[in-house]
């Protein structure tokens, strides 16, 4: 970047002057609580640039908190508002912001994808199959840590550390050189100075989270593998061949953002081929882009040629929730798979009600439990809506001890575990919680007697409970139900589309399983542990932080078996391989019931077999990226600062609106601003990665009524001197106007592949 020695000198001389000769550190101490950490960042990377700023900022290391150099140019550093207001204002200086704290997005997975391919194609390909002991691809966390001596990340059989890898180990008290191996081959940590203590100091894992998607990402398979008898079976990653590479940027009070990015500037300069983050911001936090550390670090990340995969967020069903939205991420969604865990209540007359729970009821397996309802229960105090919902102190002691309650959770804002503590503070021995606000998930409860009751279950419990004055029941503990039906369905927690980023860039990407996933776990938790028992290596987890590490590892196996793929190449393979359907031969739905939209899971539910035998992928180009950044409104000049890759002679294109963002040469389409007045034409350019040099490609298109989708031409003929091939879908309608946003797809086969994109019109 030219100029950036004199702007860092520039700066030098500001801080100096502005501190009255005094160093960033002596001022802070001066200043107390006034300064904060603050990201200064520069765009791309210049080595000259960081020279300087290390012989620049020598004298004042104290207030320098992470320095970027690899990936890309800036800093993090504790500075007053002042000083940061007045940074901003240099040249060059592309955005300067308070470090941001993110949070995380909290086995047999592997077998249900397998089972729901739906072609017959070379299955020795297969990430699960025919694999070699090792290979030198290299999946990068961005987590909290990893617990090294579980079973999942032995380096038994594995290769020698790959000869390019350019990481290290660092070491602890708590973390030693031996806790990396051929398979741990590289352990980074975060914390900031000055007794900031975010990110403790060391790579082991207190939380569990990054152990737990580490080894779903890249775990060996590990055989007798459960929780507490639960889920039993074989714990598997993704691409177990694979390494790992661990970049601890959280403690369980949250990621910092300076982190996040010296993470991704250390990956980058380290030689990862995937960086997998179960992290991000809440969906009311929308930063510009200059300002979200996700994006500009995998923004970095693409132009080196690494894959960038992140949870899409749990803030669901609502919609418009979705984050880690940039184009160059992947971004995915969570389903369920075909396992379930079901604690069912017993009543009096013999009848059993369906519950969803992971408990270890010591209660009998007789209904011998007096049964009652929070209503029937209220203090003198309480409402009977707030009884009934079994609020805090709203139940009578006297009314309660020595019963199983029955708690109604509907417009309830107290969740199943805080309706636990009401019951538990009250006597009760066990609670049945009739709500459907965490769909199908099954939450752990451990040794107390709590199960969760759909709706649609609950008619013959409150017909048993009317029927009789001395109503009586149990609760069973939870059994595992394999071959559950349907499956899969979108998780209600999974973050839903449109992106409020873009609406003509279709998100989330994909879906992947991410409700009650078992894997690793941190040696030392205590939490949940049943009595009489001592903590286990693997746990069940959920949410999309379990659903991404699903697509990282896929990610992984592709790149080793295809390592001249682009990144997104290998995005396209997973996107336009994906599956609509369940293991009943129907549309997926989500867990409320409702069919789903390409808004829930994007271009569907991963496969491991075709994935890495896409036919024809969509690469996306660093320009398709750099006319984006032109399309939402960055100038031709901050572009050129941004990015290292971008060509002298590049200029945003004259037309460069919102709209055109739906040129983008990306495995979806969406089109805003839909009106039907006029006709929209859309271009894409497929590349032909089958066996066959000679080949033709016909389109299926699926339209929604009163949408017409006109294809030129509607047959793609490839040959050996020509594996490209462009098309164009123009998209126009009957309808004088859209009630709500239509979905359909394009898909391109020629008997063997089928490469389907959805679409989406918007209004």
């Amino acid at each position: 970047m030219k100029g950036n020695q004199s702007l860092l000198i520039l700066l030098f001389e500001f801080l100096f002057f502005f501190l009255g000769g005094e160093s960033i550190s002596s001022s802070a101490t001066k200043s107390g609580n006034n300064n904060q950490v603050y990201i200064v960042y520069m765009g791309a990377a210049n080595s000259t640039n960081a020279h300087v700023l290390n012989t620049v900022l020598r004298r004042n290391e104290k207030a320098l908190v992470h320095n970027y150099k690899h990936g890309f140019s800036g800093f993090a550093a504790r500075l007053s508002k002042n000083e940061a207001a007045s940074i901003a204002q240099q040249p060059g200086v592309v955005s300067v912001f308070p470090d941001p704290i993110l949070k995380l997005h909290t086995t047999h997975s592997w077998d249900f994808l397998k089972l729901q391919t739906h072609v017959k194609i070379d299955s020795t390909l297969s990430n699960s199959s025919s694999q070699s002991s090792s290979s030198d691809i290299v999946i990068g966390m961005l987590d909290s840590g990893i617990w090294p001596e579980a079973t999942s990340f032995s380096d038994n059989g594995m290769d020698p550390i790959p000869s390019g890898w350019k990481g290290i180990c660092m070491t602890s008290n708590d973390f030693n050189s031996s806790n990396c191996n051929r398979k741990i081959i590289g352990a980074r940590y975060y914390p900031n100075l000055e007794g900031d203590d975010r990110v403790a100091a060391t790579t082991r894992d207190t939380v569990g989270h990054g152990t737990h998607t580490a080894s779903t990402a890249a775990g060996n398979a590990v055989s007798g593998a459960s929780y507490y008898g639960l889920a039993e079976g074989i714990a598997k990653g993704g691409s177990p061949e694979s390494r790992l590479a661990i970049y601890k940027v959280c403690s369980n009070i949250g990621c910092s953002g300076s982190a996040i990015l010296a993470a991704f500037d250390d990956a980058i300069s380290d030689g990862v081929d995937v960086l997998s983050l179960s992290l991000g911001r809440g969906p009311s936090s929308q930063p510009d882009l200059k300002t979200d550390v996700i994006a500009i670090g995998a923004f970095h990340a693409m132009e080196h040629g690494i894959v960038v995969v992140c949870s899409a967020g749990n803030s669901g069903p609502e919609l418009s929730t979705v984050v880690n939205d940039a184009p160059w991420i992947l971004t995915v969604a969570a389903t369920t798979i075909d396992r379930d865990f079901q604690s069912n209540v017993v009543l009096g007359n013999n009848k059993v009600v369906k519950g969803q729970a992971i408990n270890f009821s010591p209660l009998s397996k007789s209904a011998d439990y007096p049964l009652i309802t929070g209503k029937s229960a209220k203090t003198t105090t309480a409402d009977l809506t707030e009884a009934s919902q079994c609020h805090p102190s709203s139940l009578d002691k006297k009314k309660v001890e020595g019963n199983i309650v029955i708690c109604d959770g509907v417009d309830g804002d107290y969740s199943t575990d805080e309706k636990i503590r009401t019951v538990q503070e009250a006597g009760g021995l066990g609670l049945v919680h009739i709500t459907d606000q965490d769909g199908a998930v099954a939450n752990i409860y451990a040794d107390f007697p709590a199960t969760v009751v759909r709706s649609k279950d609950v008619v013959t419990l409150l017909k048993y409970v009317n029927s009789t004055s001395n109503p009586v029941a149990t609760i069973l503990p939870t059994v595992t139900v394999i071959d559950y039906k349907p499956a899969p369905m979108v998780a209600i927690f999974s973050s839903r589309g449109p992106s409020a980023l873009s609406k003509n860039i279709l998100k989330p990407d994909i879906a992947a399983p991410g409700v009650t996933i078992l894997a690793a776990w941190i040696g030392n938790d205590d939490e949940n542990v049943p009595k009489g028992k001592k903590p286990l290596p693997y746990k069940l987890e959920t949410g999309t932080s379990m659903s991404c590490p699903h697509v990282s590892g896929l990610a992984g196996s592709i790149k080793s078996r295809n390592p001249t793929w682009s990144a997104s190449a290998i995005r396209s393979a997973i996107m336009t391989s994906a599956t609509q359907i369940n293991n009943m031969k129907a549309p997926i739905t989500t867990d409320l019931g409702s069919v789903a939209t390409p808004y829930d899971y994007g271009a569907g539910d991963i496969t491991t077999i075709e994935s890495f035998q896409p036919g024809l992928v969509y690469e996306t180009s660093t320009i398709d990226y750099l006319n984006y950044l032109c399309y939402i409104g960055y100038n031709t000049t901050t572009i050129k600062v941004i990015s290292k890759t971008v060509p002298d002679t590049f200029n945003c294109p004259k037309e460069s609106t919102p709209d055109h963002i739906s040129n983008i040469n990306y495995p979806s389409i969406a089109i805003s601003n839909f009106t039907g007045k006029e006709t929209v034409n859309v271009s894409r350019t497929v590349t032909n990665v089958g066996e066959e040099d000679e080949v033709a490609y016909s389109a299926i298109v699926n339209a929604p009524s009163g949408v017409k989708v006109q294809l030129i031409p509607e047959k793609l003929q490839f040959t050996k001197s020509n594996k490209k091939q462009s098309y164009q879908a123009i998209f126009s309608t009957t309808l004088t106007s859209l009630k709500e946003d239509l979905f359909g797809s394009i898909t391109w086969s020629n008997g063997k592949y089928s490469v389907r994109s959805p679409f989406v019109l918007t209004m």
